[in-house]
């Protein structure tokens, strides 16, 4: 699979990353469900075997779950097979209802050296704030993450979920080497100026949802969304609900001709929509089970001619339009 520089990094990363967000099971506020153990670790093992280079992760993902999924996935791999990890901090699991949102530099070193621990390494290749949470601190937090690059705890270090005047406040202090915000055709908010302040800076940029947690794989209606159980997250996200998931739907199903056309999935569309942009490095998609990177892997060749991505443009109008009126 091609790989692409991380920005000003020395990492080099695949089109199309594996995401364990998902992994971490149904026992935390933003779980997904229950888990098979077995499958998330198969799930690994098969995105290494089918070209993937690079892992994502974050110790709040079921307060350390999947991180120790990873560690127990990558131990059983050959050291020159070993995918590069990334993961991050800044999120305290207190209890399963109880985030808390930290960045002080304390917190930072102990959620590092736990991290490292779970995930059975000396090094981690990419560190990243989890949020810019609380806004004051992620000066305070972004130089811890300094401090651990200066002394050989993590390779690269990077940021989630920040905005482009948060990236510049960081960039003061040390440049920043990635940025993994949302990004999917029904959350395109960094168009505007957070993916263009990242071209210019050379800041690489690593997005996450893609498929909008599912909703835009051709898989999901409204019925599906209704039944989802309390201990998915998605049971609680606006974007799944009436009346905003019927618009969300209506898209999907407009997408679908374009993807049929193609001989392609509406998974893969929605990750090559994407990687269309050269501001994006490459995409996290997550995975339960093996058939899922199977699903999806193969997105990564793709480019998106330019009628299609007219096509697309036109139907993004409407669905805007759409979402207009549920409000």
């Amino acid at each position: 699979m091609e790989t692409r520089q991380l920005g000003n990094s020395d990492l080099h990363l695949t089109r199309i990353g594996l995401g364990t967000w998902a992994i971490g099971g149904g026992d935390w506020r933003f779980g997904w469900g229950p888990q098979d153990e077995q499958e998330a670790i198969d799930a690994i093992l098969a995105a290494v075997d089918a070209g993937i280079n690079w892992i994502d992760t974050a110790a709040v993902y079921g307060g350390g779950v999947s991180e120790t999924l990873v560690g127990k996935a990558v131990k059983q791999l050959a050291p020159d097979r070993r995918p590069i990890i990334a993961t991050k901090c800044g999120r305290v699991l207190r209890s399963p209802e109880q985030i808390d949102k930290v960045l002080k530099r304390e917190s930072i070193i102990a959620e590092c050296e736990a991290s490292l621990r779970r995930l059975d390494v000396d090094c981690i290749d990419l560190y990243q704030l989890h949020w810019p949470e609380p806004d004051e601190d992620i000066e305070e937090g972004w130089s811890t993450l300094l401090d651990l690059k200066q002394q050989g705890k993590v390779r690269e270090i990077g940021v989630s979920n920040h905005n482009a005047s948060q990236l510049k406040r960081l960039q003061a202090i040390h440049p920043v080497a990635s940025l993994q915000p949302p990004y999917s055709l029904i959350t395109p908010d960094i168009e505007s100026e957070t993916l263009p302040y990242c071209g210019k800076q050379n800041i690489g940029v690593i997005c996450y949802s893609p498929m909008y947690k599912g909703l835009l794989t051709g898989k999901f209606t409204a019925e599906r969304a209704a039944e989802l159980s309390e201990a998915d997250h998605r049971s609680r996200d606006p974007q799944f609900q009436a009346p905003r998931i019927e618009a969300h739907l209506g898209l999907v199903e407009c997408l679908a001709s374009i993807a049929t056309k193609n001989n392609r999935s509406l998974a893969e569309l929605s990750i090559a929509w994407v990687l269309r942009r050269p501001e994006v490095t490459a995409a996290i998609v997550g995975s339960r089970r093996p058939s899922q990177v199977a699903e999806t892997v193969s997105a990564a060749t793709w480019q998106l001619s330019e009628e299609d991505q007219e096509t697309i443009e036109q139907l993004r109008a409407g669905h805007r339009q759409a979402l207009l009126q549920t409000s």
